[in-house]
């Protein structure tokens, strides 16, 4: 386990655009070397040059993380060129937004293979290495639609849910061999990412994220927290906390109210351009970035991560407050 040690050698995968790309330069913040993983050999080496001017070491590697074959030789060529990982994040992600009715089966299975079974063979990856040395940290880039999904995102929700049950799954292996190697998942808000410009759309308007919406500085401030002091969850936002527990609580409810309000929600006033390329099979050259199209609506920073992760604080300022409330009873007359 790292505990609040900053780890030596971490691979991000997705590395190349939004929560990934900003994920890989704060841990080049924290002094950690990195190996980017995407399929944009372009957009990686930007990402990289970044991440070597925070003056560490950045190792670029293009491949498709639904291929385990390259997702093994990848994580054998990052030891080989870095040093042991000592942190992997499996982020990388595709979608689709359509009714189920209008996804073509060949168009769900390639969603599943990323945005899951990438996961899964990242993970298989990193336990192999991390499991020998008893010590490690993986972590998993989920989303509130790992409790509650959405309309017209099923391919999605539905992976973001497979690596939830396959977290928990392996977690309960590794508590049975006593390994010291953890698991964390980190359950995001809508992030302003360019995922809304690429990704394959069918509904009527363009996409965007459900308000609240965070930036990628936000998501990648709490994968670099959930890396170096390890839990089994981390909900970010407010958004996220209140979907996970008001689904646990009323789920139906929150059924029929999605189904009124969360198609529109989703899309914007322009309508949607079906000339436009889409990342569903290859990247789109020319556009990876950090942020999506939605800076002027997304905040910055979540008051209640900086609550999550600085408990000592949050805690002390209670006190300080409760106090303070103390003595103002006693003096009024």
């Amino acid at each position: 386990m790292l505990g609040s040690r900053i780890p030596k050698v971490v691979v991000v995968t997705g590395a190349s655009a939004g929560v990934g790309r900003a994920a890989a330069l704060e841990f080049a913040r924290l002094g950690s070397d990195v190996a980017l993983l995407a399929r944009d050999a372009g957009a990686l080496e930007e990402t990289a040059q970044e991440v070597r001017e925070r003056g560490v070491r950045a190792l670029p590697i293009a491949l498709d993380v639904s291929a385990a074959e390259a997702v093994e030789a990848a994580a054998t060529q990052v030891e080989s060129a870095l040093g042991p990982i000592d942190v992997w994040v499996n982020n990388a992600m595709v979608t689709v937004f359509s009714p189920l009715a209008e996804i073509a089966p060949a168009e769900f299975a390639r969603v599943t293979e990323v945005t899951y079974l990438g996961y899964v063979w990242g993970t298989m990856a990193a336990v192999k290495r991390m499991s020998a040395r008893n010590r490690g940290v993986i972590v998993q880039v989920g989303s509130a639609l790992a409790y509650r999904a959405i309309p017209l995102q099923s391919a999605y929700c539905g992976a973001k849910f497979a690596i939830r049950g396959f977290t928990d799954a392996l977690r309960c292996e590794l508590l049975h061999d006593k390994s010291q190697v953890r698991l964390t998942m980190v359950q995001m808000p809508a992030l302003n990412t360019p995922q809304f410009d690429w990704a394959l759309n069918r509904m009527p308007g363009a996409p965007r994220p459900v308000p609240p919406i965070y930036q990628p500085e936000v998501a990648a401030r709490a994968i670099v927290h959930a890396a170096t002091h390890p839990k089994r969850e981390l909900w970010v936002g407010l958004s996220s906390i209140k979907a996970i527990v008001a689904n646990k609580l009323a789920p139906g409810c929150l059924d029929r109210y999605l189904a009124r309000n969360a198609y529109e929600a989703q899309q914007r006033d322009t309508a949607a351009d079906p000339a436009r390329p889409v990342d569903l099979w290859q990247p789109v050259a020319g556009q990876h970035r950090t942020h999506g199209a939605f800076d002027a609506q997304s905040k910055t920073t979540s008051a209640t991560l900086w609550i999550d992760t600085h408990r000592g604080a949050a805690l002390g300022a209670t006190v300080v407050v409760a106090l303070a409330a103390m003595l103002l009873r006693r003096r009024a007359p």
